[in-house]
């Protein structure tokens, strides 16, 4: 059975030899700053997290970014001291024990203008625009400081059992900060040229090189492509990246745009592996073997990737959240049962931005092993979930998992309740593989799937527990007029059973209005599975490589043509309720579309006339020729009521426990806490 994905994926499952060890596989799990660094019990907590990616085949590991000092990132975790690496221990033993031939490198990050501290250094007092401070410059004296913590810090990852370190160069953190002259105006030996702005850069990795020794991974990530104004241009990074290589790098992996730069490049309105060619272009110009990232979220993605000869790594970071067993499910050819990400970055790094513990929308337990623990069931009972959209299936699924009985109903014609509106939605294509993943999952536990079925009270004697994930119905406002012809709910809308006209007002700025918004202004091809579309969408030239890889290109984003009014009650520009990572590329591009959006909107009517409303208190007549509902939802617990008033046990979850927007992160998480305790 093995060899089965040894031979599907022959570039994925061939050993890479760094000359002083082995890498069993191409397949990595990239950095990702998870909330444990900084965590009660943090270190344990990691060490289970990435033991249990240790176990499920993934060839090497880099941890969250850990701060040379205090300067780096204020709070956090740092390492500094012995003390310190005998804490780090515990995570590099752990890993170890799972696979002895994984490696796990540790990321050393320094965040210099984004470091949440007044404390924060830079090459020179410029403020990001999203730092929280302006940075001090660095005097003579502290680049020397910073250059030996460097080092200091390599010296320790050592000590505390990592294979390796990999320094961080890119995304808008301290030696990205020299490489570009808007964030360096120093006019001495570390500023103006290009052979002064990356020699910071060039002796952090000469010093760690020199602090570990030879035979330790050395791993250098470096901006390919920064998405900036302002950006490097392509021969100062082939330039870097040469430097780089003779100061002593045993690896360098490519990076794409700084944080603040205004290109999508890991929503899922990105291609996968969109970037892929740039890291290409790179690997002619180095000896070293290099790692391209981005959008690469299954095996026949990364195969593809290393047969096209773009890289020689493919790091996955947000997959392994999504499904730590990806790598092992492919080399036993057990691919559709790989829980894809589908990078909404709602619980990972929409969580990691505002301070929160990340984790992962279909995949709850990611950095929660110690305490969400899917275990045999003491006692199996006969359940039945009635309602088979994110809460029934997550529910039903963890608890065939347990070992019970499992019976799940919908009165539908295909599982998905909500996530069959996502999938609709250009730029959403990826959850068809949630769906996929749990109709396989549905199957290979033995879960009884009753579809086209209704199920009420009656139907259900017998059960031990009836769990009701019944979902929700929009909301219809009580609005004269509501009935009209022109108005028709975003349910009609997304699944095409109503004609839109070509003038279109919709009620509601929330994430559906958003959705509704695209779908009905989208032409063409969707940029999500499209490299080029997307490039034009976003400005970006692969082809010439401009500085920045942005510079002088103007978007084009093409439109259905209609004119779409986004409206919403409260006051305020619409969409500041949206994913913090992900809500921006939503905003601009219905901007670039031309739609129109805007807050205290008070509806008063919808007739032949259009919509009437009071806009900030002044009446307004909106002349549209239909009106789009997108105003809320309420949970449909009829079935729940009369289970309970029959005496019958049952549980409530997902919409049907709270429809306040459509939550499947809060739904699967709190199904899978029930079913795992059930």
């Amino acid at each position: 059975m093995t060899m089965i994905g040894a031979a599907r994926y022959p570039h994925v499952f061939r050993p890479l030899d760094l000359g002083f060890t082995q890498l069993k596989n191409r397949i990595l799990m990239g950095s990702m700053h998870t909330g444990l660094e900084e965590a009660e019990n943090g270190f344990v907590r990691q060490a289970a997290y990435f033991a249990e990616r240790a176990r499920g085949g993934v060839g090497m590991i880099i941890t969250g970014g850990i701060f040379p000092n205090h300067e780096a990132g204020g709070g956090g975790s740092k390492l500094s001291t012995p003390a310190e690496a005998e804490q780090h221990r515990i995570v590099t033993e752990a890993v170890h024990a799972s696979d002895a031939d994984v490696k796990i490198v540790m990321q050393i990050l320094h965040a210099g203008a984004l470091a949440h501290t007044p404390d924060a250094v830079a090459p020179s007092a410029v403020r990001s625009r999203i730092g929280a401070f302006v940075p001090n410059e660095l005097d003579e004296d502290g680049i020397e400081k910073q250059l030996d913590d460097f080092a200091n810090c390599a010296a320790m990852a050592k000590l505390a059992g990592y294979d390796g370190v990999e320094i961080i160069g890119s995304a808008g953190y301290l030696l990205s900060t020299f490489l570009v002259e808007k964030t360096n105006r120093r006019t001495d030996e570390w500023g103006g040229s290009f052979e002064n702005r990356m020699r910071f850069p060039v002796e952090v990795v000469r010093r760690v090189r020199a602090a570990v020794g030879e035979d330790f991974i050395l791993v250098f990530r470096i901006a390919a492509m920064d998405m900036l104004d302002g950006g490097m241009a392509w021969d100062e990074v082939v330039t870097l990246a040469k430097a780089i290589e003779a100061a002593g790098a045993t690896i360098i992996s490519t990076h794409f745009c700084w944080h603040e730069a205004q290109v999508p490049t890991i929503a899922t309105m990105v291609p996968r592996a969109a970037f892929a060619q740039v890291t290409g272009r790179l690997r002619k110009e180095l000896r070293v073997p290099v790692i391209t990232s981005n959008r690469i979220n299954m095996p026949d993605v990364a195969e593809a990737v290393l047969a096209r000869g773009d890289a020689d790594l493919v790091s996955m970071a947000r997959p392994m959240l999504a499904d730590p067993d990806l790598v092992r499910k492919a080399l036993e050819g057990r691919e559709d049962e790989i829980n894809t990400c589908i990078a909404c970055n709602q619980a990972c790094l929409d969580h990691t931005f505002t301070g929160k513990l990340t984790s992962c929308l279909v995949n709850p337990r990611a950095c929660r092993e110690t305490e969400l623990i899917v275990a045999p069931a003491k006692v199996q009972r006969r359940l039945a979930v009635v309602g088979a959209g994110p809460a029934g299936l997550a529910y039903a699924t963890t608890a065939a998992q347990r070992g019970h009985s499992v019976t799940l109903f919908d009165a539908g014609t295909e599982i998905g309740g909500q996530f069959n509106l996502a999938k609709r939605i250009p730029g959403k294509e990826e959850f068809y593989e949630t769906l996929r993943y749990y109709r396989r999952m549905i199957d290979k536990l033995g879960i009884t799937l009753r579809l086209e079925t209704r199920v009420g009270v009656d139907d259900l004697h017998g059960f031990d527990e009836v769990i009701v994930a019944t979902g929700i119905e929009p909301r219809r406002p009580d609005l004269p007029g509501i009935d009209h012809p022109k108005a028709v709910s975003y349910l009609d809308v997304i699944m095409g059973r109503k004609p839109v006209g070509q003038k279109v007002a919709i009620m509601g700025a929330g994430g559906i209005g958003f959705d509704v918004a695209e779908l009905v202004t989208h032409a063409g091809t969707s940029a999500a599975v499209d490299i080029a579309v997307f490039a034009k969408e976003w400005g970006i030239d692969f082809a010439h490589h401009p500085r920045g890889g942005v510079t002088g290109i103007v978007p084009e984003v093409a439109t259905s043509g209609r004119e779409v009014t986004l409206l919403q009650r409260k006051s305020g520009a619409p969409g500041k309720g949206l994913g913090k990572t992900t809500g921006w590329t939503h905003r601009l591009t219905l901007q670039r579309k031309g739609v129109q959006m805007m807050g205290g909107v008070e509806y008063l009517a919808i007739d032949d006339a259009g919509l009437h409303t009071l806009v900030n208190g002044e009446p307004r007549l909106f002349d549209v020729d239909t009106v789009i509902i997108c105003a809320g939802q309420l949970p449909l617990r009829g079935l729940y009521d009369d289970l309970v008033a029959a005496g019958i046990n049952a549980t409530l979850i997902g919409g049907a426990y709270e429809a306040m927007e459509l939550d499947a992160k809060r739904a699967i998480n709190q199904a899978t806490e029930l079913a795992a305790a059930a």
